[in-house]
Parts: C-alpha cells; structure tokens; sequence
C-alpha cells in the first residue's frame, strides 16, 4: 500500500515538472511587438521547443499578430480567408508543433516595415534552455525546479524506507 502511494507520488511529480519545463517568452522582451525592433536579431540565441509559449504584448488597436505560412509571411499578407488576427494585446499562444513559424502584424504597411516574427521550433528539449528574457536564466528555473523535485522524490524515498523499516520491527 506504501509503495503504490510513493509510486503515485512519483508519478504526479513527473507529470508537474513536465509543463513547468517550458519556456515563456515575450516577443521583443521589453520593447514588446511593436515598429522599428529587429525581431530576427530577437530570435538569436532562443531555443523554441514545442510546449513553450510566445506571448505578443502591444496596444490594442495599434497593431495585432496574425498567424501565416511562409510565402504569405514573404508578402506581408494572408490568402487564408478563415484567419483571424489577434488583437488583445496580451496574446499568448502556446507552440504546439515542431517547425518553422510565421506571424505578421498586418495592420496596415507594419509588416513590411519589419513587424514580423519567424520561429524555428524544435520537438523536445536536448539541454539547458537560452534565457527568454533579461536578469533571469530559463535553465536556471529548470534547474532548480528540478532538484526540488529530485529533493522532494529522494524525501519520499527516505520516508518510505523508515517506514517499512519501523512495520519490520
């Protein structure tokens, strides 16, 4: 019966460090998803893997992110008639899929005039993640969400092996 619950355990620990694996990054850090930023300079040194997430902060109204492939990426336009853009301001979208993605912001001459996004995403993560944003290191927090678990599973381990050494005697 103890060792079923430490499995559970185990098991519900893997499962939450999974998600919390993944990276969150703003476009443009700071300056957000706006004119006159070079968002190509933005993507260097990033390693986008498939469950992290992008988000575009912007005034509403002013600009918006529309999802295209990449010939409508190299107009600045889109054909997909069913595509909506996105106009928050503080839109998040999680990255789904490996492979190349495109966004344009396409209010207007903004994406010809360098408001334009491409990812290239890879499917799982082979190390340390590049930093999302500026002070704090992405592999840091993994880091260190990681040995919290390592810390709490061999914690668990530890407990259970007391126990079953008290129920022997």
């Amino acid at each position: 019966m103890a060792l079923r619950a430490f499995l559970v355990a185990v098991v519900v620990v893997v499962a939450a460090v999974s998600p919390a694996l993944a990276v969150d990054y703003i476009v443009g850090d700071d300056a957000g998803w706006k004119l006159d930023f070079d968002y190509t300079k933005w993507t260097e040194g990033k390693d986008f893997r498939v469950g992290d997430t992008i988000a575009f902060k912007y005034k509403p109204g002013v600009h918006n992110v529309l999802t295209v492939n990449g010939a409508d990426f190299q107009r600045c336009t889109s054909t997909n008639a069913t595509s909506v853009p996105l106009t928050s301001g503080k839109d998040v979208i999680t990255i789904l899929s490996p492979g190349t993605k495109w966004y344009i912001c396409d209010i207007g001459d903004h994406c010809s005039m360098g408001m334009k996004l491409v990812i290239s995403v890879s499917a799982v993560a082979e190390g340390p993640t590049p930093d999302p944003t500026p002070g704090t290191s992405a592999a840091a927090r993994k880091v260190s969400l990681l040995e919290s678990c390592v810390r709490w599973v061999v914690a668990a381990m530890s407990a259970y092996m007391m126990m079953n050494m008290i129920m022997t005697y």
